[in-house]
């Protein structure tokens, strides 16, 4: 890839990040350190792809740095991880990996279809399993912490 093919990748990523915050309706600092988050995601992909061969580690690694960002802003913001998360993430979203796997299977390209299906799951499990190993782990450092209520 050369850089302005990355350039123009990170800001589309961001911009990508942009519009879904506002599609949920976030305003003010979460749309914004959410934007920022997107913009984070596309870079370190983009980065993280020049040392590491396997695109499904890459996804988890920046899914695991993305959650990480996003409990650390969802406290000093005092709102939900969730959104930002889900916000700072779409750019990574697999959808063409997803649509060439439909469209092998419009197609009858059954053995294409099963190959792309697995990669594409390998994709959206790297994802989710990122986020999942980061938000137990947060919740399960700062739960000592938890008051409890009478």
């Amino acid at each position: 890839m050369t850089i302005s093919s990355e350039l123009i990748q990170i800001t589309t990523g961001t911009i990508g990040s942009l519009c879904f915050g506002i599609l949920f309706n976030m305003h003010g600092k979460k749309l914004v350190f959410s934007v920022i988050g997107g913009f984070i995601a596309t870079g370190l992909f983009i980065l993280t792809s020049h040392f590491v061969s396997s695109e499904p580690f890459v996804y988890f690694i920046v899914a695991a740095v993305i959650s990480l960002y996003s409990e650390i802003m969802a406290r000093i913001l005092k709102t939900p991880a969730t959104p930002i998360i889900t916000t700072a993430l779409v750019p990574l979203i697999p959808g063409g990996s997803l649509y060439h796997t439909m469209a092998y299977a419009f197609n009858s390209s059954w053995s294409e279809f099963w190959e792309k299906a697995v990669y594409t799951l390998k994709l959206a499990s790297s994802l989710a399993l990122g986020i999942i190993l980061v938000t137990a782990a947060v919740q399960l450092t700062l739960k000592p912490f938890r008051h409890k209520k009478n």
